[in-house]
């Protein structure tokens, strides 16, 4: 554990991101595993495994939008908290965890009453029948009792990674996982419990989590703490921190919207063996973005510090390492898909139909992938230095104002329409990807030369003598 926030100053760069990126990996594949863990348990219930499965799996764009009001809180906070810390304004900075604990608190209770109330009829929407609606209501209710423990973890977690105490955030997700594969064969199979055994194995899970994420932040190894003098809310402490997480927001809770869309387009073109390779995809996808945003998130406290710190050389210095790093290992995923395709298809289906139709579909899908690591990089450093606006601009130029268009108007423009609705990704993602660059050249460039007059203002004599 290190002693001092000032080794985000001095340590060597590549150093740092590989001692602050390799846990945060870990921790979103073990958080990965942790929903793959419930739905192969959930899958092997006798008699009754695959509506059981089919009901859990309409709850997931309602668990993502929970989700994502927690990386709005949380996601938003850390950041500018990192910035205060690199300024050496702790009392600034503990101020702002202190008003995004309190802010998870209120989010947490409206979440869970809207899910309580109306989950029914959300469910529905999201595509559940009249055979799997009861399994999915069963789930729910249980899982949004358990909301705050996913708000806190999920969003004060945020500020122990901000920090630099990476290998902290890595075991608050490994508790949860190690807990979740526990309990949930106990309560699925022992207590006979069905999906409710799921859910309540889920969300004690996660207070186990809550606890822990908890304690370090209220402890004496943290840098910041919760203290009771800041959980009074001052809108100009969260405001800027709820705009800041909006991007992240968007990101997440647009995957419910985005999913829905790409489903129903290709229902009507392909069929159920479209959507059944969609699922695929979008798993593959998910599963292969993971190490980038681990290595992103990762970068974010040095970048935070070091831009509070008015140390525009080692800004400069992350951001290059950064969009190195994530370039050559987006170029290195996009050249296995397209070289060996079948074996990531073979590895969620033995169905040689469904593999058949995979294979080409999973290399239009990710054509444009190796562009991708410069669409992370850039987007994640825009969230390090506080630019709330231009990381919410990236996340919806790429979401709503291309992709969603696109599905709709590309089968009427290609020969395959099946195909047409696949390709909209690569589409949308290589004109995301130049107008970031473009976006992000422009602005990054005009924040280093205001962090540069502002350090040498600082430093100045005049200043001195003052």
């Amino acid at each position: 554990m290190e002693q001092s926030k000032d080794f985000l100053a001095t340590r060597p760069i590549g150093r740092l991101l590989l001692q602050l990126s390799l846990p945060t990996v870990a921790a979103q594949l073990i958080n990965m595993l942790y929903n793959v863990v419930d739905r192969i348990y959930i899958g092997h219930i006798p008699g009754e495994g695959a509506l059981a499965l089919t009901g859990v799996g309409v709850c997931m764009p309602l668990i993502l939008i929970i989700s994502a009001f927690a990386a709005l809180v949380g996601n938003g906070g850390a950041p500018r908290a990192s910035i205060a810390l690199g300024k050496k304004q702790t009392a600034e900075a503990e101020q702002i965890l202190g008003n995004c604990f309190v802010t998870q608190l209120l989010v947490s209770a409206v979440l869970t009453a809207v899910v309580l109330i109306w989950n029914r009829p959300l469910l529905l929407a999201f595509g559940a029948s009249t055979n799997t609606i009861d399994y999915s209501v069963a789930y729910m209710n249980i899982y949004a009792l358990g909301t705050v423990f996913v708000q806190l973890t999920l969003g004060m977690n945020a500020f122990i990674t901000a920090q630099g105490f990476a290998k902290v955030g890595m075991l608050s997700v490994l508790i949860g996982a190690v807990a979740n594969t526990a309990l949930d064969p106990l309560f699925i199979f022992g207590f006979h419990m069905g999906v409710r055994g799921a859910a309540l194995a889920t969300v004690l899970s996660q207070g186990l989590s809550c606890l822990w994420v908890l304690s370090f932040l209220l402890g004496k190894k943290t840098f910041i703490r919760i203290r009771r003098c800041n959980l009074r809310l001052h809108a100009k402490v969260i405001l800027p921190c709820l705009a800041l997480g909006s991007a992240l927001f968007v990101m997440q809770a647009s995957e419910s919207v985005i999913s829905v869309c790409f489903n129903t387009s290709l229902l009507k073109y392909g069929g159920d063996l479209a959507v059944g390779a969609m699922t695929i995809l979008t798993s593959v996808m998910q599963f292969a973005m993971l190490p980038l945003q681990g290595i992103s998130q990762g970068s974010q406290p040095i970048t935070s510090y070091n831009y509070g710190a008015r140390n525009s050389a080692r800004v400069r210095q992350t951001f290059r390492l950064l969009v190195k790093v994530c370039l050559c290992y987006s170029v290195a995923l996009w050249a296995i898909i397209q070289l060996f395709p079948g074996v990531f298809a073979h590895v969620f289906t033995p169905n040689a139909d469904l593999v058949a139709f995979t294979v080409p579909a999973l290399r239009v899908y990710c054509a444009a992938l190796f562009l991708f690591g410069i669409q992370i990089a850039c987007q994640m450093t825009f969230v390090s230095i506080g630019y709330a606006v231009c990381s919410i601009i990236v996340a919806v130029l790429r979401k709503f104002i291309l992709l969603l268009p696109l599905i709709y108007l590309l089968p009427h423009l290609l020969a395959d329409q099946t195909m047409a609705v696949y390709t909209a990704e690569p589409v949308a993602d290589a004109i995301a990807v130049t107008c970031t660059a473009i976006l992000f050249g422009v602005q990054f460039h005009k924040a280093m030369q205001k962090l540069e007059q502002e350090a040498e203002t600082q430093n100045s004599p005049a200043s001195d003598a003052r």
